[in-house]
């Protein structure tokens, strides 16, 4: 909870404007409408002047009538004007929630695979959906507050110092204590904001750890441990939440009770001026219309505050995401299909150069449609083996060469494109079992292609089994389908990909012995003629 947030007004609508910038005919609109609403609030008690000084005054009832009708279209226009900027601020909202989403979840998939280590999914997507959300609601109703009732306090400060610029004056003061007051309290909302924030994606982890592992919970007897956790990061909520509710809650009274006394002083002084001199009915009953109009919109200035420091507290999560940098591809060389020689030459990694050597100055050559096996009892050297050469991570020192060319040197893609790899644990995509075959580059096989895959992989046997065959969908995470068909389903893809160098992930660890009977099958066809890294824990 210690997180310093860095995000300021200044910083986040000139960002804020960048995604705008498509739509600026629509803002436009909006700031326009938005004009004529202040307009509108303003030009109400001009009109109560007139309409009450021929009333009483001069006794002139057409003219009264007039103003009646006038006042009926100014509401009438107001109306029309509310519905257009209720309908123009949703559509942009909307278009900024998807043009935001759409930057972020490309900039994810651009990230080094490094960057997901020690990353939680929940965060992600808590970032990609609701905070997203979250923060284009708060901020377009905090430019919508700002250019209304800022111009509308603007045109009424200017009738009231018309009409009587003593009390004009004393109004002033209104606004001079009430932003003295809310300055004050905002500096704390900023700093509870971020840690509701902060609290609400650890509560959000507990959850989902909890259901991922609802049989170790249920087996270990963990659920009493489980609730307590929960409980706790409740609790941690409300403390937060309940910070916010006291600092809003205290604000509002202390704004209302200085208002108040203002506008007592002000209310007196007018009916005392008033009952000396008639002629100031319509002028003082003028003033005191501007004046209730004008602690409105200074009201709602005031709660735009709450709006604008949890917009802060999430552009400072949201842009943290999307200033990351793109995973680097500094590299030239294209090889196309490469035979698969693959030297590694005093290789290091470290995750953190004080920390330990998870590999430490690795020199080892691979033949060309060679296997190995990585036999060990630490999983993270393997693991981190195996990153290395998709560049997935990248040495410390020393170096990595594919058939005699530095890693480094070649397009991220057309290295890529020569490696296949089988997970121990694989997870689906929530598409067609065809969709799942032939995945990315692979989209353009044809039927033909993807059944000869799934017939190398001894896939096609459950497929043709399956309610729509080829096209049925495998469900979130292919929840629909046996371990060991999911892993001949990513066995085929690799066929179908026909890579010159795989990396296995002990691909039948955790199988029945059905499953790796036809998986060994399936793997004894794919690993001829190919570079083949094996990770073993057995």
């Amino acid at each position: 909870m210690s997180h310093k947030q860095t995000m300021t007004i200044r910083h986040l609508y000139p960002r804020l404007k960048n995604y705008v910038a498509p739509y600026w005919l629509v803002f436009s609109l909006l700031l326009l409408v938005l004009v004529l609403m202040a307009i509108t609030d303003t030009v109400l008690p001009v009109l109560i002047k007139p309409m009450l000084d021929s009333a009483i005054v001069d006794k002139n009832q057409e003219f009264m009538q007039l103003i009646t009708l006038i006042i009926i279209a100014l509401f009438v226009v107001r109306g029309i004007a509310s519905y257009i900027d209720d309908y123009v601020i949703n559509w942009t909202n909307n278009k900024l929630i998807e043009d935001l989403r759409t930057a972020m979840f490309d900039k994810l998939l651009t990230l080094s695979p490094r960057f997901f280590v020690g990353q939680t999914s929940e965060s992600l997507i808590l970032k990609l959906t609701s905070e997203i959300a979250q923060f284009t609601r708060d901020a377009t109703k905090v430019v919508t507050v700002l250019v209304k009732d800022t111009l509308t306090i603007i045109g009424l400060l200017v009738w009231m110092i018309y009409l009587n610029w003593e009390l004009s004056l004393l109004a002033l003061m209104i606004a001079i204590v009430v932003m003295l007051s809310v300055q004050l309290i905002s500096e704390k909302s900023q700093e509870n904001d971020w840690e509701t924030h902060q609290a609400m994606e650890i509560m959000t982890q507990v959850i989902q750890e909890s259901i991922e592992n609802h049989k170790i919970v249920a087996l270990d007897g963990g659920q009493q441990y489980e609730s307590d956790r929960f409980q706790n990061e409740v609790d941690q909520l409300r403390h937060f939440n309940m910070k916010i509710i006291n600092t809003n809650a205290f604000k509002m009274p202390l704004v209302q009770i200085v208002v108040a006394i203002v506008l007592t002083t002000i209310f007196y002084l007018a009916i005392q001026q008033t009952a000396a001199d008639k002629t100031m009915v319509g002028s003082y009953a003028s003033l005191i219309v501007s004046m209730l109009i004008l602690v409105m919109s200074l009201k709602r200035l005031t709660s735009a505050n709450k709006f604008l420091q949890r917009s802060l507290a999430t552009a400072e999560s949201i842009f943290s995401v999307l200033d990351l940098e793109a995973e680097s591809d500094t590299g030239t060389i294209i090889i196309g299909r490469a035979r698969g020689k693959l030297q590694f030459e005093h290789v290091s990694f470290y995750y953190n150069p004080k920390e330990y050597a998870v590999l430490n100055d690795i020199t080892l050559t691979i033949r060309p449609g060679e296997t190995i096996a990585l036999v060990g009892s630490s999983d993270d050297s393997k693991n981190v083996f195996v990153n290395l050469v998709p560049r997935f991570f990248q040495p410390t020192y020393g170096k990595i060469l594919l058939d005699g060319h530095e890693l480094t040197t070649l397009k991220l893609g057309d290295l890529r494109s020569n490696i296949g790899l089988v997970p121990q644990e694989v997870i689906l995509f929530n598409d067609s079992i065809a969709a799942n075959i032939a995945f990315g580059e692979m989209r353009c096989a044809t039927e033909v292609e993807i059944i000869a895959a799934a017939q190398a992989a001894h896939a096609i046997e459950f497929i043709r089994e399956m309610p729509q065959g080829m096209q049925t969908r495998v469900g979130k995470r292919g929840v629909k389908l046996s371990r060991g068909q999911r892993q001949r389903i990513a066995i085929a893809r690799v066929i179908l990909k026909n890579p010159p160098i795989l990396i296995l992930d002990e691909p039948t660890s955790t199988l029945d012995s059905e499953s790796e009977h036809y998986i060994q099958t399936a793997l004894e066809t794919l690993i001829q003629n190919r570079t083949t890294i094996i990770i073993a824990r057995r």
